[in-house]
């Protein structure tokens, strides 16, 4: 009786699990398909997601943020926020959401709403790796 309620409960983690990984990889797909622009803090993480195929990326890089809003303001109806998730990538997140906005871009939160529910992730550079390991368990 025990080891039948065990498997259950790791089955039904399985599951939970796969689903998940499915909505991530629903999203990363849409993220694709759709070509939207997806801001990043760095190098590392512009890296991590063209792993996963996405392709229409800029880099933060220390510019201020004045200028990526003009950037993007200019070439761009929405785009996709995916700074870190840690305190100083929130803040340039909410600076970055609120100026966007302010100029009339769409900001999609989806993934990044799905990271911060769903994974312990704070780094978008393991974004890869943290979800590759998901596929392994």
């Amino acid at each position: 009786m025990v080891s039948q309620k065990r498997f259950k409960y790791k089955n039904s983690f399985n599951i939970a699990m796969l689903q998940k990984t499915e909505e991530f990889q629903d999203l990363i797909d849409k993220i694709i398909t759709s070509d939207i622009l997806v801001i990043v803090e760095g190098k590392k993480d512009k890296i991590a997601l063209e792993k996963l195929g996405i392709n229409n990326i800029i880099e933060l890089n220390k510019k201020p943020i004045f200028q990526i809003v003009e950037e993007i303001s200019n070439s761009n109806e929405e785009c996709i926020i995916l700074t870190d998730l840690d305190k100083e990538g929130k803040q340039l997140y909410s600076k970055l959401n609120s100026d966007l906005q302010r100029h009339g871009i769409k900001v999609n939160n989806k993934l990044r709403e799905f990271l911060f529910k769903n994974t312990k992730l704070r780094q978008i550079e393991g974004i890869g790796t943290y979800f590759e390991n998901l596929l392994n368990h």
